[in-house]
């Protein structure tokens, strides 16, 4: 029989989580970005387990230990406070025998070995070098959640958008008691938008390649933003709006709902939870999902907040978080959404004028319409200010 090396690492992996039975079936999920992931199925002469098996990217994620150890806190606070969720409900990474929730492992001698076959010793010069500049990689085993289904986008659809509300709304609840303070933040900086709106000002002056005179307008509109831009920063550093654990990447392909009935089972992805404010990740949400047009629209005048999605996900989100956010935190809600945008305009632009280094692009000038669509977007916002504040008013007595 024709050997299968991923058959072999993936059945390796397995047994190293402890997990019993054999691999029977697996497959690549082709949908990720960033990381590689493998569905596969156990069996253990009773029953088929099915499980997510990941490899998580060295180059994107430099701090892969401590992000492991940011799930590990949240994911058992969760599990913890709520020991009746079904298990189609919570996110459960697997432990190796010393009790890590990761491998670290290389092929070896027409083999593997894992890092916890080395002496400390070995270890420490290893990650001398960096471990990911060697042939080491980076693990680990999660369930699989069944008969569940994502959206890449909210499809113009209110329901969806409202129950994604619901979902990372109910995701903020469950750790409205955990100390964020405990969590390493994997990207420094990620929502700091005083340091983004810096980073800005300086790629502008500099301007390597000479595309600033292409992009003239765009600069000028957000630089005439910078005292908005640092409002949320301003209230961080007042005291007045208290840090809480943010997930940060809230689209609505990041929550599992229930295939028949759409109801939302649990929020997946949890690699960029941070300390931060719950004005982010709604704000996050309303950019990317509550406007008429994809983020690269070329015709500007086609972007636009969508009031009708703004209130869908509003009511949905307040259903879970109304009684938890205080009156300052509701009144930055919709502050948040306009300031979000406005700092992904600036990302976008920033990295046009240095080379196109962070995002990925499509055409040479990729990364300019992305900021100008989001700079739309953030002047409709802005118009809209007020009925964005009402609406949150309203659902969230």
């Amino acid at each position: 029989m024709q050997s299968d090396p991923v058959r072999e690492k993936l059945a390796y992996i397995c047994r190293q989580f402890r997990i019993p039975g054999e691999l029977i079936l697996y497959r690549l999920i082709p949908n990720g970005h960033i990381n590689t992931a493998y569905y596969a199925a156990l069996y253990d002469g009773k029953e088929v387990r099915q499980f997510l098996v990941q490899r998580v990217n060295w180059y994107v994620f430099r701090e892969p230990v401590s992000m492991m150890h940011n799930i590990d806190l949240i994911t058992r606070h969760i599990m913890n406070k709520e020991r009746t969720l079904e298990r189609r409900r919570r996110l459960h990474f697997h432990h190796t025998a010393s009790g890590n929730n990761y491998l670290i492992l290389r092929e070896k001698d027409g083999g593997f070995e894992n890092i916890e076959e080395l002496s400390p010793d070995e270890r420490e010069k290893i990650m001398e070098n960096g471990w990911s500049q060697t042939e080491w990689e980076f693990w680990r085993l999660y369930n699989y959640i069944e008969n569940s289904v994502s959206f890449e986008t909210a499809e113009g659809k209110a329901e969806v958008l409202r129950m994604s509300g619901k979902a990372f709304g109910k995701f903020n609840r469950q750790l409205r008691d955990f100390d964020a303070s405990q969590l390493v933040e994997s990207i420094p900086h990620f929502h700091d938008t005083v340091y983004r709106m810096e980073s800005f000002q300086r790629n502008v002056e500099e301007d390597p390649l000479g595309r600033a005179a292409s992009a003239g307008a765009e600069i000028a509109r957000i630089l005439e933003n910078l005292d908005f831009a640092g409002t949320l920063c301003r209230q961080i550093d007042a005291g007045e709006l208290p840090i809480r654990v943010t997930h940060n990447d809230t689209k609505t392909n990041n929550i599992l709902f229930d295939r028949d009935t759409l109801d939302p089972l649990v929020i997946i992805d949890l690699d960029t939870c941070m300390p931060g404010l719950a004005c982010y990740d709604f704000g996050d949400t309303i950019r990317f999902a509550a406007c008429t047009a994809e983020e690269d629209e070329r015709d500007c005048e086609k972007m636009k907040l969508d009031l009708t999605l703004f209130k869908a996900y509003t009511e949905g989100y307040l259903s879970e978080m109304g009684g938890v956010l205080d009156s300052a935190e509701r009144q930055s809600l919709a502050v948040g959404a306009a300031v979000i945008t406005l700092e992904l305009a600036s990302r976008f632009l920033g990295d046009y004028l240095v080379g196109d280094k962070y995002f990925r692009i499509d055409y040479p000038e990729h990364n300019l319409v992305r900021a100008r669509a989001q700079l739309a977007l953030f002047r409709d916002m802005m118009l809209h200010m007020e009925d964005m504040k009402a609406i949150i008013e309203e659902y969230g007595r």
